[in-house]
């Protein structure tokens, strides 16, 4: 390699490499607040369902605050190199994703949908060439859900809801029945999404059992 040819490698990797320490700092941001949100929201499985506008209410501000974050990324990195370093937050913001989607169902009972996810956690759709939300990484998040849900279920029923694990029930039904539709070529995501028929058995033997004992009112 002649002299110039080795001075321009070198420049590149140099700016990969300040790139990538700077998206490093911020991911490390990123993830604790992920971790933040995913403490609060656990404590949903010792609260009684009057209680839960109240818990809901202290994750809010973390919510919030994720989109200094997801706009301080997006500044980051250079145009059209969103695959090159997707990777790098994948995890948090799939983790991120699941406590909006959760958050959602304990308040409105409804799957929230890609662009909603999106624009609570402030990314913007101009943002698409340099960080966005990907269908793969919205869809890790609604596999999350389901895989909470169905220890929700089992809570529930210790805390006295007897009628939470139906509404569970036809909730993750409904969302297996939407991933059947997709035709997934991921493998990892084909896996877990194979996964969920437990979770759905799970809560169908939670059902059962209250079904059976007439505890819930819509059973009753």
């Amino acid at each position: 390699m002649d002299s110039d040819n080795l001075e321009k490698i070198n420049t590149i990797l140099e700016a990969d490499v300040e790139i990538r320490e700077k998206i490093k700092e911020h991911v490390a941001e990123f993830d604790k607040k992920a971790r933040t949100l995913s403490g609060i929201l656990n404590r949903i499985h010792s609260t009684r369902a009057e209680q839960l506008p109240a818990l809901l209410g202290t994750a809010q501000p973390v919510l919030t605050s994720c989109k200094e974050t997801t706009a301080a990324l997006a500044d980051i990195i250079p145009p059209h190199q969103f695959w090159k370093w997707k990777d790098m937050w994948s995890n948090c913001l799939r983790s991120a994703v699941f406590s909006v989607a959760l958050v959602e169902y304990l308040q409105s009972g409804a799957l929230i949908s890609l662009p909603q996810v999106a624009e609570t956690l402030g990314i913007k759709p101009e943002w698409q060439d340099r960080f966005m939300l990907s269908v793969e990484d919205y869809l890790h998040g609604v596999i999350n859900l389901v895989n909470e849900l169905s220890r929700l279920a089992v809570n529930a029923v210790t805390l006295g809801d007897f009628d939470q694990p139906i509404k569970i029930s036809l909730f993750v039904k409904d969302v297996f029945a939407g991933f059947a539709m997709l035709n997934l070529k991921n493998d990892l995501l084909r896996r877990r999404y194979d996964s969920l028929k437990y979770d759905i058995k799970k809560v169908e033997e939670v059902v059962y059992d209250v079904s059976l004992r007439k505890l819930a009112p819509s059973s009753k």
